[in-house]
């Protein structure tokens, strides 16, 4: 079957590469140096460099060739441009197949989950989201991991497992795509306090408890928000949140270090070429929190951060002077 990819970032590289081994796979770039990159080079210099494509991995600019033909179309694009993109693709996407969404956040204005976007986009299909502990480059070179495709269809899940696993990558499926789209989300922004504990100096002991702390509370939205608790114990909750807090190539970690070294977040942000979802996330969360009554006082934290109202240390020190309760409370 044939598969599309859209994004060329990292990820979307790196599930193109996977996917390619198996089916004729397309890959959409913005960017048509990095089409030429792939076509002729079988690389990916700018976010994946040192790596070798497969050789019939096929790069294109042109988004109606993308999906023209796709009998599976993934979806790696930022948050902040999933709808364009979508709705730019929309008209020449084939009828009744899945899509499958790489994004981790939610959709500014709406509060959507990305499978929610597609559903809202391209009805008809089926929305499935992929996530779990995947840093692409340690996929790239081998290593063994871990993912989830979630969607309400199990047959679908079933079906898209075949098509996405490769080698040492492992892909589960579970039903609870609420779960796993909050998991993925919020995780990015804790990591964001993992990393600014990191770069404050404040030991791996404060790093535990922000992480421990920060899955108390993206587990409690994620079932305010209809997701099944099991699920935050799981690759897409507990194991997500580790590797991205802790991971070097964790691109929200990084910003939280920078942020705990006392650079300015623009600055960070200028110097990235890939996009730290955390950052934008965080205000959306928070609009949920309200919305949906829940305390979350690590992301409330960290919001305070990135909207430039409290400086790193004003929300440390805050988060040490709160009164500690039961555990299973906010706090």
């Amino acid at each position: 079957m044939n598969i599309t990819v859209l994004g060329a970032g990292s990820w979307g590289t790196t599930v193109a590469t996977i996917a390619a081994h198996r089916n004729p796979t397309v890959l959409w770039a913005r960017n048509e140096d990095d089409v030429l990159g792939i076509n002729q080079r079988h690389e990916n210099s700018r976010y994946l460099a040192g790596f070798t494509l497969p050789d019939d991995l096929r790069a294109t600019a042109d988004l109606e060739e993308a999906v023209a033909d796709a009998d599976v179309l993934v979806v790696g694009i930022p948050s902040s441009s999933f709808r364009e993109v979508l709705e730019q693709a929309a008209p020449h996407v084939r009828p009744w197949i899945p899509v499958v969404s790489l994004t981790k956040g939610f959709e500014r204005g709406t509060h959507l989950r990305m499978t929610q976007v597609v559903k809202d986009v391209l009805p008809g299909r089926p929305a499935a989201a992929l996530t779990g502990p995947n840093i692409a480059k340690e996929i790239m070179a081998g290593f063994a991991a871990a993912s989830v495709v979630a969607t309400e269809d199990l047959s679908v899940a079933s079906a898209l497992q075949g098509v996405l696993r490769r080698g040492l990558f492992r892909i589960y499926t579970n039903h609870d795509v609420v779960g796993c789209e909050v998991g993925g989300a919020l995780k990015n922004v804790v990591a964001i306090a993992s990393g600014m504990a990191q770069g404050l100096g404040v030991g791996d002991n404060t790093r535990s408890m922000v992480i421990t702390r920060g899955l108390s509370e993206l587990t409690r939205l994620g079932v305010a928000m209809g997701g099944d608790p099991m699920t935050f114990a799981g690759l897409a909750g507990m194991g997500d949140l580790m590797v991205t807090c802790i991971s070097p190539h964790s691109r929200n970690r990084h910003v939280g270090e920078q942020l705990g070294q006392g650079v300015p977040l623009d600055e960070i942000l200028s110097n990235m070429t890939m996009v730290a979802e955390g950052v934008k996330t965080a205000g959306l969360v928070m609009e949920l929190a309200k919305q949906h009554g829940v305390e979350l006082p690590i992301c409330s934290r960290i919001e305070g951060v990135v909207s430039g109202r409290l400086t790193v240390l004003e929300a440390y020190e805050g988060l040490m002077l709160t009164a500690p309760g039961h555990e299973a409370e906010p706090g």
